[in-house]
């Protein structure tokens, strides 16, 4: 990245410093490189002075001034050209040329800034980039898992789980832009009571389309959408299951009513883009029998006992665990738990992934120390799986809360969502905060055509920018990506601040990438985005794009538009959203 460019050249001159008796030949750690909050301070700045004046007390107890030091190394930053003066690797001089200036600050701040004609080069490197634009290779291939959604089989998805979809899924698109090997899985619980319940209340929905008296049972399900089932399911079967022993029939329902759930998610998923490498049967487990396999073998560790007529994980044994949980009930059933450390078994033993991220929603956060202690007896390191929280959604048009679905009077689901606002503002709107911040979903507002909706001015700057390569080509300028002799020659006449704030801020995408890596959140994105689609809007209106007369910088600024162009989509992809090219 080029943060890391610079700080390569920052350790480098403090080396060359070192070498030339200006500072002491002690060990420093590496610098640190921020974005100052103020742009006038420049496009980057270090606190490498006073990291060694740190150093150098602690080495041999002498006190010295941070700001004498910082003179010292910037005395050793080659600006512009130079870097033969640095002890660099011969596949790093590409970095020649990159630093334009630098400047004290404070008591011992290097500001930097880039060299003019270094960000002018950048141009065609954007455009030639294309939908790898700000890809890292912070993962070098490492496999990951991120498993999301994982709702219940047991009915449409309500909007609230349509925050962790978009975020389960940008998050993997992200990994996979650092250099992560990602799989993208989807929980099937297909073992228990509630799938159960489910098939008595499919049944009871299907005597009832036959003119028979049922009842849902008690603490079954009874939503409008059980009857769109059960209709399924008489489409397909007729009446042939009035005939049928119950106990078959209730198995019967039980397979068909999950077939016809697990169709109806992966079609709602569909509608904003979701879609998974493996949808995982929990009762795969049970039928290769690993669920058992591996109670044997933590009972063989200790760590299942028997009381109380059950069997227990002893999860007291390992930190931040204060009960022990049931794995095996009194009545012979394994418990969801016991399927979650057979799961995760099978991701880490089996399957072989490096880091597992589990995107719950925050009311089971009072489950994440248990899942440290299932690490924990598998042998594994805790850290590898991270678990991340996010918290609750709320729907609000006019100011009021949304809840419950007009159409059914049963809970909104994200179909009906998608319905109203379109799924790009479904997903933009719920990236727009980091998982442990509520959402307000405006719905009013994801649909208003102007530029206080957020999803439709960054789409709009992508379109607007479409707009204006079309307006050049229909007056023989076509903005051809394809490198032209002259190319070089018009990039440097890029010396307004409007265009140079925009090739900056393009280039910001890569620590952006690496930034949601680095949190496992992708919601700046949607905050980059605006600024990225803010900083085109401003070279647009103070430098004349298309003009005739000056055919040199117009090639020049329609390949920057170019580039923009070029970020807007990438970003746009990675949040999992369309790039229209008219609106």
């Amino acid at each position: 990245m080029l943060r890391d460019q610079i700080q390569e050249i920052i350790s480098a001159a403090v080396d060359a410093a070192k070498a030339a008796g200006e500072l002491p030949d002690v060990p420093i750690a590496a610098p640190s490189i921020e974005r100052p909050k103020q742009a006038e301070h420049g496009d980057f700045s270090t606190n490498i002075a006073l990291i060694t004046a740190a150093a150098v007390k602690q080495a041999t107890g002498e006190k010295t001034n941070p700001r004498q030091i910082a003179q010292s190394i910037v005395a050793h930053i080659p600006l512009r050209q130079g870097f033969d003066r640095l002890n660099l690797p011969a596949q790093d001089t590409a970095l020649d040329g990159l630093i334009g200036g630098v400047e004290l600050a404070g008591p011992g701040f290097i500001n930097i800034r880039l060299a003019e004609r270094w960000l002018q080069e950048q141009v065609r490197g954007i455009i030639d980039a294309g939908e790898n634009l700000g890809r890292i290779n912070r993962g070098g291939g490492a496999r990951w898992q991120v498993e999301f959604v994982s709702a219940n089989p047991t009915g449409p998805l309500h909007y609230g789980g349509a925050r962790n979809a978009v975020l389960g899924d940008a998050l993997a698109s992200v990994l996979s832009a650092a250099g992560y090997d990602v799989q993208r899985e989807f929980y099937v619980n297909d073992v228990g009571n509630q799938l159960d319940l489910f098939a008595q209340s499919l049944h009871a929905r299907y005597l009832q389309l036959h003119g028979q008296d049922a009842e849902v049972p008690e603490g079954g399900y009874q939503g409008d959408y059980m009857r769109d089932y059960a209709r399924q399911v008489q489409a397909e079967v007729g009446d042939s299951y009035l005939s049928m022993p119950k106990a078959a029939l209730l198995g019967e329902l039980r397979t068909k009513g999950l077939a016809i759930v697990l169709a109806d998610l992966k079609d709602e998923l569909g509608l904003i883009g979701v879609t998974f490498d493996r949808w995982f049967s929990e009762q795969s487990l049970h039928d290769e029998g690993l669920v058992e396999q591996v109670l044997s073998d933590l009972a063989a560790k200790g760590d299942i006992g028997e009381w109380d007529g059950a069997r227990w994980f002893r999860a007291s044994n390992y930190p931040k665990n204060e009960k022990d949980e049931v794995v095996v009930k009194t009545n012979g059933m394994t418990t969801y738990f016991a399927s979650d450390i057979a799961y995760h078994y099978d991701k880490f033993v089996r399957r072989g992934f490096e880091r597992v991220v589990n995107i719950w929603a925050v009311d089971h956060q009072g489950h994440v120390p248990r899942m440290g202690a299932i690490m924990a007896a598998l042998g594994l390191e805790p850290e590898r799986l991270v678990i991340v929280l996010y918290n609750l959604v709320k729907l609000l048009r006019d100011g009021q809360e949304v809840k419950m679905s007009k159409r059914s009077g049963d809970f909104l689901t994200l179909r009906e969502v998608v319905e109203e606002v379109g799924a790009d503002a479904v997903r933009f709107m719920l990236l727009t905060r980091s998982p442990e911040s509520g959402v307000d979903f405006d719905l009013g507002l994801a649909v208003e055509q102007k530029n206080d909706n957020p999803v439709f001015y960054v789409q709009y700057s992508h379109a607007r920018i479409c707009s204006i390569l079309a307006k050049a080509a229909s007056e023989g300028m076509p903005a051809d990506p394809t490198p032209q002799p002259g190319d070089d020659a018009a990039l440097a006449l890029l010396t307004h601040p409007a265009e140079l704030d925009l090739i900056r801020k393009i280039l910001e995408l890569e620590e952006q990438i690496d930034f949601a890596v680095e949190k496992l959140s992708p919601h700046n994105l949607t905050h980059y985005s605006l600024d990225l689609a803010r900083t085109f809007s401003s070279f647009y209106e103070k430098c004349r794009v298309v003009d005739a007369d000056q055919p040199e910088l117009t090639r020049a600024r329609l390949l920057l538009s170019l580039a923009a162009r070029t970020a807007l989509a990438r970003v746009l992809n990675l949040m999992g959203m369309g790039a229209p090219e008219s609106m």
